[in-house]
């Protein structure tokens, strides 16, 4: 059903229906109700189910190095930039923002919650662990996240939303996921602070 909601997505954008996804998934109306409940806990659905494509770094917090962590924060990158530049993604985004401050209708605050968000609550945790265990510095974990999001997205989502063709093969997402990750622990790794020089009054 999630499979056949996501090709809709993309192919019919505003104009998918639960009777549609109903047809292609070979299922009755009464079956996603069931399931989902309405419309938007379908569409809830299936942000989920994209951002679960983001896979959570796996992190050892007795092991820890800054190699290991570098290694888990780049390959979030890679999978966030992946799934941001999908079909899917962009269908579902700009529904979103087509959607944003009508009445009655929740989609935007659906991808925001489960989306963005999501994101947040499964990286956080992670670069907290890399604080805690001296190879970051940062004093609140969502603005260092924010930069981290900014560093690895920059403008590629809005240009997508706006009809650009910038999408990037595996080896593209690779090198900007590293040089994200680059940027971010020039920014936030303990290293780079304890390297800086002490600054001297005039």
């Amino acid at each position: 059903m999630l499979e056949a909601a996501l090709r809709l997505l993309v192919e019919e954008g505003a104009a998918l229906t639960t009777a549609g996804v109903a047809r292609a998934a070979s299922c009755s109306k009464e079956t996603l109700y069931k399931w989902f409940g309405d419309r938007d806990g379908l569409l809830t659905a299936v942000v989920r189910w994209q951002a679960a494509k983001v896979r959570l770094p796996r992190i050892d917090r007795h092991r820890l190095s800054a190699g290991s962590l570098r290694e888990g924060i780049e390959s979030f990158a890679r999978d966030l930039l992946g799934v941001l530049s999908s079909d899917t993604s962009v269908a579902l985004n700009r529904l979103a923002v087509s959607h944003a401050g009508h009445s009655g209708s929740g989609l935007g605050a659906i991808v925001l919650e489960n989306g963005r968000r999501e994101m947040g609550r499964r990286l956080k945790p992670v670069l907290e662990t890399g604080r805690d265990a001296g190879l970051l510095a940062f004093g609140d974990s969502e603005t260092a996240f924010r930069s981290f999001f900014g560093l690895v997205v920059r403008d590629v989502q809005i240009r997508l939303l706006l009809g650009e063709d910038c999408r990037f093969g595996a080896d593209e997402i690779a090198a900007d996921a590293a040089r994200a990750t680059e940027q971010f622990f020039a920014l936030y790794g303990a290293d780079q602070l304890q390297a800086a020089p002490a600054k001297t009054n005039a």
